[in-house]
């Protein structure tokens, strides 16, 4: 078990916890979710030592081992990328060295013979045998392939570096596993692998994510940071947010009984509780929500913004015809032979195993960048509105955010006065004197936010996402989830966030060197789609 005692901590006058307490126990797998500047990854540091609360203590079951991914890609840089996993076992790695300094000395004593026993004996215990072998199986679920193994740190390419730490924090069997984002930089498959081995540790994990569909599947708790306290709540991310929307309501109606509204919440345990049977951790899951009453749950103080994106006229038949589209960077083939057309009602997510590929292809059909082969053309009804992927160039002039947005304020609106722009910014929560502040000092989020109100008020009827998440806190994602759900139009999307993905999409384009995948079907049939994952293997073989 792991404890934190009356953790306070402050920065200034900025108070991010007040005397928190919580314990964390063993079988259970805990996803900190909180706003954007809560203090989850900062919770984190603190329980693994790495920060010194003003007060208070975190207190360890005596013999248990903690690990916790780091971030830092350069601190292993002179290693291997095996031994970098070993260090993951810091007792472990310490053992291996002094065995190794005894046994290399030139006049070896009795003494030094009686401690080379009591360490190959400790070494043994700690599966100190089979240690290479398994961080370099460790190494290969997580995608590194054999040739990389002995390579130096220095010498791989940074999105592999984020794994080989993964790897090194998930050697060894921990009893306490910190993670930190640790599907960043993961494709689809390697999450699968991770949520798979989640799902099966028998230890205690805390995990901090934006990505709702892994703390559906990893998690039987979630740890609310809010507020300077944390909370903990049975179940997992779409459980707790159901159910404290539902919360919210059954406070607010003033109609219903009370033992009406204590029905409708059994009822909502009770369907969670069944459908808990058919995830990764069902056994878990399910026991944790028997056990929930309706005292636990509580409606949240969290606020969401209003992504509305409301159409002035509707699409007409003609809406994307793509023929024969090609681009390649530095001689390396992003997408060819891409032909296709865009019908009435269809949500489209576009995937690659080369994440360049997508970026690419929506920069062409926006104006931004031109195709090596082909063309496109769009149909005279529609208004497109675009979120890229990278927006700097948007926010390089400092105005403030009134200013900002005034100026993408499109023709055909004629009452453009500041409670008109005020309305825009507020539904993404910029309210009082945020709306002064310079667009040059905003967050990586803020900026997004802030790009969400520019497409919101272009009236479009065709919207294009390149990974809308990026940089937003999980409510701003549910928000901005739901909003493309119900969006009446088009939608063009790639997201790394499976849920968004899943839910918002009703065909799957999938854009190789060799041609594309075309499919009228969800992402999870997409993905578990048994000729698809042939042809998959075709067209990037």
């Amino acid at each position: 078990m792991i404890s934190a005692r009356n953790i306070t901590l402050a920065y200034g006058k900025r108070v991010l916890f007040d005397e928190v307490n919580i314990n964390f126990i063993k079988g259970n797998c805990y996803g900190v979710i909180g706003a954007n500047g809560a203090g989850k990854s900062t919770f984190l540091k603190i329980l693994s030592g790495e920060i010194e609360p003003n007060k208070g203590s975190v207190e360890i079951t005596p013999g248990e081992r903690m690990s916790f991914l780091k971030q830092n890609q350069f601190e292993f840089d002179e290693c291997t990328v095996l031994n970098t996993v070993l260090m993951g076992h810091k007792k472990m790695w310490d053992i291996m060295h002094e065995r190794e300094a005894i046994y290399a000395k030139a006049d070896f004593s009795e003494e030094d013979g009686i401690r080379a026993g009591e360490l190959e004996a400790e070494f043994g215990e700690m599966g100190g045998y089979t240690a290479e072998s398994d961080a370099a199986t460790l190494l290969s679920s997580l995608g590194i392939k054999d040739d990389m193994h002995n390579s130096l740190m220095k010498d791989i390419p940074s999105n592999m570096k984020v794994r080989v730490l993964l790897a090194q924090a998930l050697f060894g069997n921990p009893d306490i596993l910190l993670l930190d984002e640790p599907t960043n930089g993961l494709d689809i498959e390697t999450i699968g692998w991770l949520e798979n081995f989640l799902a099966d540790y028998e230890n205690i994990v805390l995990v901090v994510s934006h990505d709702r569909h892994f703390l559906d599947t990893v998690c039987t708790h979630v740890a609310d940071v809010d507020r300077s306290k944390i909370k903990v709540f049975t179940g997992n991310y779409t459980f707790w947010y159901e159910s404290s929307q539902l919360m919210s309501r059954q406070i607010n109606d003033k109609n219903k009984k009370v033992e009406e509204k204590r029905q409708a919440l059994l009822d909502f345990i009770a369907r969670f509780s069944a459908n808990a049977s058919k995830s990764k951790q069902a056994t878990s899951r399910k026991k944790a929500l028997e056990k929930l009453t309706i005292e636990e749950i509580e409606p949240s103080n969290r606020k969401y913004p209003g992504i509305i994106f409301q159409p002035l006229r509707e699409v007409g038949n003609q809406i994307l015809n793509v023929e024969n589209l090609k681009k390649a960077v530095d001689g390396r083939v992003l997408f060819d032979k891409v032909n296709f057309s865009i019908n009435k009602g269809e949500k489209i997510a576009f995937i690659s195993k080369d994440p360049l590929a997508v970026t690419s292809f929506f920069e062409i059909i926006n104006e931004k960048i031109q195709a090596d082969a082909g063309k496109y053309e769009w149909g005279t009804t529609i208004t497109k509105a675009y979120l890229p992927v990278e927006n700097n160039e948007f926010f390089s002039e400092g105005l403030n955010l009134m200013d900002w947005l005034r100026q993408f304020v499109p023709s055909h609106v004629t009452d453009a006065d500041e409670p008109f722009i005020r309305g825009f910014l507020g539904k993404m929560l910029f309210s009082g004197d945020d709306i002064m502040k310079k667009t040059n000092v905003l967050s990586g989020g803020e900026k997004v936010r802030c790009m969400v109100s520019r497409m919101m008020l272009q009236n479009p009827n065709l919207i294009v996402l390149d990974q809308p998440t990026n940089h937003l806190d999980l409510e701003s994602i549910q928000s901005f989830n739901e909003g493309c759900i119900s969006f009446p139009g088009i939608v063009l999307l790639t997201s790394h966030d499976h849920t968004f993905m899943q839910t918002v999409a009703n065909r799957i384009i999938e854009l190789t060197p060799k041609g594309i995948i075309d499919r009228l079907m969800t992402f999870d049939e997409y993905m578990e789609d048994k000729r698809v994952k042939e042809l998959r293997e075709e067209m990037y073989a």
